[in-house]
């Protein structure tokens, strides 16, 4: 009986799927501690061959994942010549896809790894929008790649999430009539920066509505005056 196992995972992209396959098939032979090596971003004909080359000699079994026509039939004529093991992970589930949908594939590598990236970019990014909203964390300016500013109500909040979801790093600075913004504002990138503005009546009667929910206590934060000017103000920004 062998004493040594070894599994070789073969992959156009990362490898991770087709691995976290084989550990699972391999909680039904709990006895068994075969010896993993993954072989990532595996593109060329010739890479294929010394890896096949190798696991003749080593007698290992060899599951592999490819999009490309050209490897999957390479890989697998060369395993069946040799009398080598191999499962092809992804292959059969492409091709009965493509009879179903009556559709090519794409054969991009890689894809699957990209949208994850993209997907946890979003969710940083959100956390980022939340944690930088309405001036906090300021001294991180130099981290965003978009920076919006603006007076009070003009949907700096809502823009920042959008942005966000969309996977851009943004932060809001509210602009205050007589308080200066973040100093560091003035040593980024000014590409970075954004001045949201806005129609002066339509914001008055905005924060009008705003202000009866308030209990109009802050009457001069709808005045049309008062809001004209804030606004001719951030716009020096």
């Amino acid at each position: 009986m062998r004493d040594i196992y070894r599994i070789f995972v073969v992959s156009g992209g990362t490898g991770r799927t087709s691995k976290q396959v084989v550990r699972a098939a391999l909680t039904q032979f709990p006895d068994k501690k075969p010896e993993i090596i993954t072989f990532s971003d595996v593109r060329e004909i010739d890479n294929v061959a010394e890896i096949i080359r190798q696991a003749e000699e080593n007698s290992a079994l060899i599951v592999y994942s490819f999009v490309e026509d050209n490897l999957r039939n390479f890989i697998c004529s060369e395993c069946e010549s040799k009398n080598i093991i191999s499962i092809d992970i992804l292959g059969g589930v492409v091709d009965k896809m493509s009879s179903l949908f009556s559709q090519e594939p794409l054969q991009t590598p890689g894809l699957f790894n990209k949208l994850n990236h993209e997907y946890f970019q979003r969710i940083d990014a959100v956390h980022f929008a939340f944690k930088h909203d309405d001036g906090a964390r300021s001294e991180d300016l130099d981290k965003a790649e978009i920076i919006l500013l603006g007076v009070s109500r003009t949907f700096k909040t809502p823009l920042s999430i959008y942005l966000a979801y969309k996977g851009y790093f943004v932060i809001n600075i509210p602009i205050i009539e007589g308080i200066e913004p973040p100093v560091n504002l003035n040593r980024v990138d000014s590409s970075k920066i954004f001045c949201l503005n806005t129609d002066a009546n339509k914001l008055s009667e905005l924060r009008k509505s705003r202000n009866i929910r308030l209990g109009g206590q802050v009457s001069e934060y709808s005045d049309y005056t008062s809001v004209r000017k804030e606004l001719l103000y951030a716009m020096k920004f």
